[in-house]
């Protein structure tokens, strides 16, 4: 939350009015929620959670992000959900672009980016509704193809057994 409200707390009010009814939304266009929890699966501890859902109610394309408690950072989380979404979005929805954005300063989240594969597309100015250490800096846009996606795991595949 560092790089979305400055790392202050959201108000609990603003959770159950404004943010739960998105969590819990269905997108017409794929019938499918558009935000997932990640849990520990040894414990069942929840760590935060990582959307994938329609960009601009367009099927085709859709956007990528993770939000971890500070406590699951650095353990790879982010990037085992963000495969299991990217296959979601390629093989189960008929996704064609994903595309992720975050602050230039973001560095760890623009790792996890690069690591499942996607690549930088462009560099803008954010509509930040307020300041934040790092907002006076731009955005930076990473994507990935279907096709690219095909060809990267592709490689990755284990063997089938004749």
């Amino acid at each position: 939350m560092r790089f979305l409200t400055g790392g202050r707390p959201t108000p609990r009010r603003t959770l159950a009015d404004a943010h739960l009814p998105r969590f819990l939304h269905r997108h017409a266009c794929t019938g499918m929620p558009g935000f997932w929890a990640a849990e520990q699966l040894s414990t069942g501890h929840f760590l935060g959670w990582l959307e994938l859902r329609p960009l601009d109610g367009d099927p085709t394309s859709a956007e990528l992000g993770y939000r971890l408690r500070r406590d699951a950072w650095g353990h790879g989380y982010p990037t085992e959900g963000a495969r299991a979404l990217l296959a979601m979005a390629f093989t189960e929805w008929g996704v064609r672009r994903v595309v992720a954005t975050t602050m230039t300063v973001n560095a760890a989240s623009r790792r996890v980016m690069e690591k499942v594969g996607l690549q930088y597309a462009r560099t803008f100015f954010g509509d930040w509704p307020e300041v934040i250490a790092g907002s006076e800096y731009v955005e930076v846009e990473y994507e990935l193809s279907r096709e690219t996606w095909l060809r990267s795991s592709a490689a990755i595949r284990p063997p089938v057994d004749p």
